[in-house]
């Protein structure tokens, strides 16, 4: 029932880590590739190890979770070793996640995969909120533009790109524009919703420490926005063009709505920190019992058919 295609690829299911969670070393992988996730994707590789940003870097609140985390990696090569590897014993479906600190770097990094033998997926962040003194490049439409005919200019491999939430419709119509000019393999909507604050209330000071307390925002807070931003490109890119839609998922009902609105496969992040690889079990068979009650048999049944009000 819950079972589908990516790549041409049969998955068990629509369900995966997203990068940054429970991805950062070998073991963590390992637990990810041996669980019921239908596939699963590395941390976000710079060129460089990475320790991150000062602790505490992480919160969990009520409603989701604020971290700053500032891309703690254990470098490129570490992933594209582990990937190739894995890619040996033609095990589960793998996204590689990559990101670099310049512009040149990040052209550095996709020549490096396009050189390997690797032969997965691509995870291209250009979304992350965390890092000071470097903003986001899919903020920036000229300079993604400009990037994304670069790599396209060599690159062959099935690439996808992770953005971060979009809240003006004009902003939906330029970035999509932009987007439907490249062979891409997917979008990713969204990465956390960049620069929120939390607060304790007892001690009168903020939750963690980077940046002054100002964080990532995930969890159920975000599940409207990243409805929207999954239901907004799905509108608008090229049918060719798969989506992934992740945030805010807590439980099957929202793994559900992700498809609704379009998403060919979800990723879950803050639930998947809280309750670890076992989350994927529990969001599977929660997936399936709303499939049953309504009747569907496979998610094909309900992919996009969100319907609006006459």
């Amino acid at each position: 029932m819950l079972k589908t295609t990516f790549l041409g690829i049969e998955l068990e299911n629509c369900l995966m880590n997203a990068s940054g969670v429970h991805c950062m070393s070998v073991q963590e992988l390992n637990e990810l590739a041996g669980s019921a996730a239908g596939a699963f994707v590395t941390k976000t590789a710079t060129r460089d190890y990475r320790a991150g940003n000062p602790e505490p870097r992480y919160y969990d609140t009520k409603l989701g979770s604020i971290n700053s985390m500032g891309l703690p990696n254990n470098g490129f090569d570490y992933y594209l070793d582990y990937v190739l590897e894995r890619q040996k014993q033609g095990a589960k479906l793998q996204f590689l996640s990559v990101t670099g600190m310049s512009y040149e770097e990040n052209i550095g990094l996709l020549k490096k995969i396009q050189e390997s033998d690797y032969e997965g997926v691509t995870e291209f962040n250009l979304s992350c909120p965390n890092v000071p003194g470097k903003p986001q490049i899919a903020y920036d439409f000229d300079l993604t533009e400009k990037l994304l005919a670069e790599v396209f200019s060599f690159f062959t491999k099935p690439l996808g790109v992770k953005l971060p939430p979009y809240f003006d419709i004009a902003h939906f119509d330029a970035m999509a524009e932009i987007l439907n000019k490249f062979p891409l393999t997917y979008v990713n909507s969204v990465n956390s919703i960049g620069n929120g604050l939390c607060i304790d209330l007892d001690k009168e000071e903020v939750v963690i420490k980077p940046k002054g307390g100002f964080g990532g925002i995930g969890g159920e807070y975000i599940k409207p926005t990243a409805l929207a931003n999954v239901r907004a490109f799905r509108q608008r890119l090229n049918k060719d063009i798969k989506i992934i839609g992740t945030g805010g998922v807590t439980n099957g009902r929202d793994v559900f709505e992700h498809i609704l609105c379009g998403a060919d496969l979800v990723q879950v992040g803050t639930i998947l920190h809280q309750e670890g690889v076992g989350v994927f079990e529990r969001l599977s068979a929660e997936l399936e019992e709303v499939m049953r009650g309504k009747g569907y048999s496979s998610i094909e049944d309900f992919k996009g058919k969100l319907k609006t009000l006459d």
